[in-house]
């Protein structure tokens, strides 16, 4: 085990966070420069026929048409946002928001809940992950984009939107949420077994996760603990640099992720010493574990530092940069996709546990049973189950 300082592995967070945010148009294909004039023709035509010249709004006229551009894409994560769907996705990132608390993608060409946040409205609603949003307050959600979906279902606190959805038997329910403010504490952290076993949650991965993570970690007697558990589940992501740093706490030695695009393409990311003893770790996962807990989840398991109990994860293994415009809107691209250390694919396959929990059994129990089976064994093993395919 290397107990190196904190310090030294934030260091890597502007390299990663670089790759993030630093894809610009020079991975753009030759294309024909009069591709567009056509859709300028459009235009010139509407502006000298339309019978009512007022209802003409430029500005509209150009959002529409750079949103067509982007939708041709058929790829349920990249979208162009005005400034206003910019402003309110930049909030819902920051851990507080007005909203009803879930995160959504389209699946299949249908609105999809990928979770609903831990403590919000939603949860308590009885909102599922996997559940499709037919209607939001009697609107068909049926050609929908993520920005519109989030625009209608967020609004003033103490109101009420009402959901139509189809859970995952079939049954389609109409289900009212009164909107709150949604505060995430993105970190939780506790002692289970009369304080022998610690238990962290991460709830989403912002820009204070880490620093959040190392105060938790800094809480426990390691001296005392016969192991840990990492409840991942219903963690829908967020920052792809924050899931590098939070893997690195618990991966001793070796990559965490593999990332290719167009423009670097294959780069490895690794850990050199975590900060932590290696004792046994439980990483709890369901169908609402998404995106940079993936990243966390599949390095913990590819290093054998621990297994994974619960359900099948998700499966976004993609990952979006932003290109903002002057005018405050900014094009959501999914510019490359990531791979486990051992180079296993997670986009539209996901991650499957080592232990498999059913709904009547608490994973925490679990969780609990196996640390307790291997107190005193320090990680990595070989006895850590490989997944299933």
């Amino acid at each position: 085990m290397n107990r190196s300082r904190t310090a030294r592995a934030l260091v890597i967070l502007i390299p990663v966070l670089a790759l993030i945010i630093a894809i610009g148009v020079g991975g753009s294909q030759d294309t024909n420069n009069t591709l567009f004039d056509p859709v300028y023709k459009v235009y010139q035509y509407i502006k000298g026929y339309f019978y009512k010249p007022e209802l003409i709004d430029d500005q509209k006229a150009l959002y529409g048409a750079m949103k067509g551009v982007v939708e041709q894409l058929n790829d349920p994560y990249s979208e162009f946002l005005e400034p206003e769907e910019k402003a309110q996705f930049e909030e819902s990132l920051e851990g507080e928001f007005t909203g009803v608390g879930i995160e959504i993608t389209i699946v299949d060409d249908v609105l999809t809940v990928i979770t609903p946040l831990v403590g919000t409205p939603a949860e308590a609603a009885g909102i599922l992950a996997g559940d499709q949003i037919l209607q939001i307050d009697d609107e068909s959600t049926e050609g929908i984009t993520l920005s519109e979906a989030a625009y209608k279902i967020r609004g003033k606190e103490g109101t009420t939107v009402i959901l139509t959805v189809r859970h995952e038997d079939g049954t389609v329910e109409d289900i009212p949420i009164v909107r709150a403010k949604i505060t995430i504490e993105s970190v939780d952290s506790k002692t289970l077994a009369d304080g022998k076993i610690g238990y962290i949650r991460i709830l989403r991965f912002e820009s204070d996760t880490v620093s959040e993570l190392d105060r938790a970690l800094a809480s426990f007697d390691f001296d005392g603990l016969t192991g840990m558990i990492l409840d991942l589940r219903n963690d829908p992501g967020g920052y792809v640099p924050t899931a590098v740093e939070v893997a690195k706490r618990f991966v001793d030695d070796g990559v965490i992720v593999i990332m290719e695009d167009r423009m670097s393409g294959e780069q490895k990311y690794y850990s050199y010493g975590n900060q932590i003893p290696n004792l046994p770790l439980a990483v709890l996962i369901n169908r609402g574990t998404a995106s940079a807990s993936e990243i966390v989840a599949g390095a913990i398991r590819d290093h054998n530092m621990g297994i994974l109990i619960g359900e099948k994860s998700f499966g976004k293994g993609v990952y979006q940069t932003f290109i903002n415009f002057d005018d405050g809107s900014a094009l959501k691209i999914t510019a490359g996709e990531y791979f486990t250390p051992l180079g296993r694919v997670v986009n539209d396959v996901g991650l499957s546990p080592d232990i498999e929990v059913d709904e009547e059994t608490d994973p925490i129990d679990v969780a609990t049973s196996w640390i307790e089976a291997h107190a005193g064994v320090e990680m990595p093993i070989d006895l850590v189950a490989q997944p299933t395919e």
